[in-house]
């Protein structure tokens, strides 16, 4: 086994404190192990004066950190999950999946209230797709126009008066140790999160370093995620489609919810399954063939032009 351990990061505030709090679930696991953190700052760090969708998605917060993993310059990655594409680079595996945090989206505003307080016209701040289409399709009254940047800056941007809501990750808020006085949440059922949102994935090769990293998974949030990404592998969808999934589990019951919605709210395509958390990733690519078979193959070809 290794004595010593590199974990590669973004360099964000957030990304910073999932790797610090790895690391020491890392190093009560094993005791006398060195764990260090290296800090890569990715495509998607560096390219924020455009939307995600339109410079190759979530996966340019992915791509050198992947490249380093490849090169042995660190011997493992801290990602959040939300932000792997559907396929890896040759060669690697999600070696855990520590415990999961809340998974829910959080709705800020500057005033109590939330945004069913708001006037017709008031502006909510996302650069996410998904939570676009959702906003829309639930409060078709409000401006949604396009932020990008970390948690501290949508939050100045928020305090600033440039947006009248914004819409983040409870996990991010949650690891930061932020609190805001008018953070109200989303019902997960309902506004359904990003797939694999609130969760961390440790990625490395197959070999002794995914071993030592196994000693942090939580096996719960391992067999939710399989199903939310199994139904992602399914689906194919790429970072222009509005898609979502969640599972929970309890005792040995998985359920799941997903949607797949065109960006104008106009059309949500939801379904839900049940089963044996044993069928995860059954159940994922299941879910998602239906959905597709219910409107959401429709959606994906106009939107990718299939």
């Amino acid at each position: 086994m290794k004595a010593r351990l590199r974990i590669g990061t973004r360099g964000s505030r957030l990304a910073l404190a999932q790797a610090g709090w790895v690391r020491r679930q890392i190093e009560q696991a094993h005791p006398g192990l060195t764990v260090e953190m290296v800090t890569i700052r990715t495509s998607g760090d560096r390219l924020l004066d455009r939307p995600l969708s339109e410079i190759g998605g979530k996966g340019l917060f992915v791509k050198e950190i992947e490249e380093a993993l490849l090169a042995g310059s660190i011997d493992c990655a801290v990602h959040s999950l939300k932000d792997l594409p559907a396929e890896l680079a040759p060669g690697m595996i999600v070696a855990a999946v520590p415990r999961r945090e809340d998974p829910r989206d959080f709705v800020l505003t500057r005033q109590a209230g939330g945004l069913d307080a708001l006037p017709a016209g008031a502006t909510a701040g996302t650069s996410s797709l998904r939570r676009t289409a959702l906003l829309r399709a639930s409060w078709p009254k409000l401006e949604i126009v396009g932020l990008r940047g970390n948690v501290d800056t949508r939050l100045r941007k928020l305090e600033g008066g440039e947006v009248d809501a914004i819409v983040l990750a409870a996990a991010g808020l949650r690891r930061l140790g932020i609190t805001h006085p008018h953070a109200v949440p989303c019902d997960p059922t309902d506004f359904i999160p990003a797939i694999g949102q609130g969760s961390l994935a440790l990625e490395s090769r197959a070999d002794e370093v995914a071993e030592q990293l196994r000693a942090i998974e939580d096996a719960d949030s391992r067999c939710a995620t399989e199903a939310e990404r199994a139904l992602l592998m399914a689906v194919g969808g790429s970072c222009v489609t509005p898609l979502a999934a969640y599972a929970t589990i309890d005792d040995e019951t998985l359920t799941l919810r997903a949607l797949i919605a065109q960006p104008d709210g106009k059309r949500v395509i939801r379904g839900r399954d049940v089963g044996n958390r044993r069928d995860a990733a059954r159940i994922g690519r299941t879910l998602g063939e239906r959905l597709l078979a219910e409107g959401g193959a429709e959606i994906l070809r106009i939107l990718e032009g299939r």
